[in-house]
This record gives C-alpha cells, sequence and structure tokens, in this order.
C-alpha cells in the first residue's frame, strides 16, 4: 500500500478510535458489578469491551472492506491467517478501567501478511493519540517523536507487566527483574501493554519486556516503536514478537544489553 494511502487510512482509523474513546470515557462510570465477567484468572470483561470492539470492527470495516480482524473479544469472524488484517483491543487495561484508575488505552494496528502497516494507541482519559504508519514516522497529538536517547542500563526507566494468568516462566521474569531493581533506574507496571509500548516510542520509557502478551495487546505499539527509532524483538532476538507471546521493545543504546540479559534468564527454563 503506498505511503501517502497509508497515512490517509491511519488518519481516518484514528478518528474511529476517537469515537469509540469517547463511549468509553461516558461508560467509565455506569459500569455495574453485575455487569463485570471473569473470563479467565485475573482477566475482567464487560459490555463495555464488547461494545467498543463492536464499534471499532463497523468503523473500520468500512474503511477497508477486503481486511479480516483479529479482536480480543472476539465480536466478530476471526481469520488469523488472512493477509490484510485489523488486530484490535478495544480496552487494554480493563481492570483500571473498572476500579476507576486512569491508565488505559485502545490499540488497533493493520498487518498485511508479517508486516504491521499502521499502528494506533489512544490513552484514553490523557487523550493522547499516538499513531504510525509504515515509513512514515511516530506521533502523538500530531507532534512527532522519537524514542530515548539515554546510553545505559543504569539510566533506564523499565516498563513490564507482571503474569496474572500464566506462571510457567515466572522464575525467568523474576531473574530479569532482581537485576533490573538492582541495575537499572526504576521498574513501573502501569497494566497497558499497548501504552507501556506507546511510551517507549515517545521516550518516557527506555525499556519494556513482557511474556505472556497477544497480538492485540502489542501490534499497535510495535509500530510505533520501530517508526520512532526503537528496536523490537522476542526474548530470542527474532521477529516472532507479535504472535509470539513475549516482547522486548528498546531504544537501540540499550538494547544488546538488555537482550542479553532476557536471553541469559529465559534460557534458563
Amino acid at each position: 500500500m503506498p505511503h501517502r494511502d497509508l497515512e490517509q487510512l491511519t488518519r481516518h482509523a484514528n478518528k474511529a478510535v476517537l469515537e469509540v474513546a469517547a463511549f468509553l470515557r461516558q461508560e467509565s462510570t455506569r459500569v455495574q458489578p453485575g455487569q463485570i465477567e471473569e473470563k479467565h484468572l485475573n482477566g475482567l470483561v464487560s459490555y463495555v469491551d464488547r461494545t467498543a470492539e463492536e464499534m471499532l470492527v463497523e468503523r473500520l470495516g468500512k474503511l477497508l472492506p477486503e481486511a479480516s480482524f483479529i479482536t480480543e473479544e472476539e465480536t466478530v469472524e476471526q481469520h488469523r491467517t488472512a493477509d490484510l488484517c485489523w488486530i484490535i483491543d478495544p480496552l487494554d487495561g480493563t481492570t483500571n478501567y473498572l476500579y476507576g484508575l486512569p491508565h488505559y488505552s485502545i490499540s488497533v494496528a493493520l498487518r498485511s501478511g508479517g508486516d504491521l502497516l499502521s499502528g494506533i494507541v489512544h490513552h484514553v482519559p490523557n487523550n493522547e493519540l499516538f499513531c504510525a504508519w509504515r515509513n512514515g514516522g511516530a506521533w502523538c497529538n500530531n507532534e512527532p517523536i522519537h524514542v530515548s536517547q539515554r546510553q545505559t542500563m543504569r539510566q533506564a526507566l523499565v516498563a513490564t507487566g507482571f503474569p496474572y494468568h500464566n506462571f510457567s516462566r515466572v522464575d525467568a521474569w523474576f531473574r530479569v527483574l532482581r537485576t533490573l531493581l538492582a541495575e537499572g533506574r526504576a521498574v513501573r507496571r502501569y497494566g497497558s501493554a499497548a501504552l507501556d509500548l506507546a511510551y517507549v516510542a515517545c521516550g518516557r520509557f527506555d525499556i519494556f519486556f513482557e511474556y505472556g502478551l497477544s497480538s492485540w495487546d502489542v501490534a499497535g505499539g510495535a509500530l510505533l516503536v520501530q517508526e520512532a527509532g526503537g528496536r523490537i524483538s522476542d526474548f530470542r532476538g527474532g521477529n516472532d514478537f507479535v504472535s509470539g507471546g513475549e516482547m522486548l521493545a528498546c531504544n537501540t543504546a540499550v538494547f544488546g544489553d538488555m537482550l542479553a540479559l532476557v536471553q541469559e534468564a529465559f534460557e534458563q527454563e
């Protein structure tokens, strides 16, 4: 898809995301305890997630009728092998949302084969709209963004996610965390992987690592980091970071040291 077409498509998709964000804000104080379900261990969902997803599917489907969908709440038929595909998380940080913590987002990506073409992450409470399109740079509220220039692990502010239903690799995760607590600047866990990646892209975080991820958690943010000049891989240094369930994202200066740390820790599994 030509660069100019991708830019225009992303800008139209941004409008759809902003409409859904207005719905999330509207409903944020209306969800009742009886309307909340636990779909798996520590994984909550409500009518808000499902309705927001349906709204995104309807709007994005009009923009690109030939594209299929991969969505968290599976309100539409999934086509994981389709060539042109929207990957959607209508509410990343559902627990934060339902508990009144103002840190949640909408994540949207467009993928063609193995290539990410467009990525959007919207921090709804802060009204920050992060977006990128392939070879078009990364942006926040129409201003260009770039990963940080901090040069060492000692300077690095790290984001991660706690394992919350898959504890099979938690010992390796703790080995990485223990080193980062001793040798990094600080570690944060905010509860939205999409926003963690957006924050790497704009230089607020220097490092993000997590396992137990799904493609809708990270696809939008992954392109943001890449277009903002950062580096992304799986824990082996490969490219299976969207569907492989694990991700490392960093600025370029600390990527090598962080990858070595993660590889050593997880090779002991």
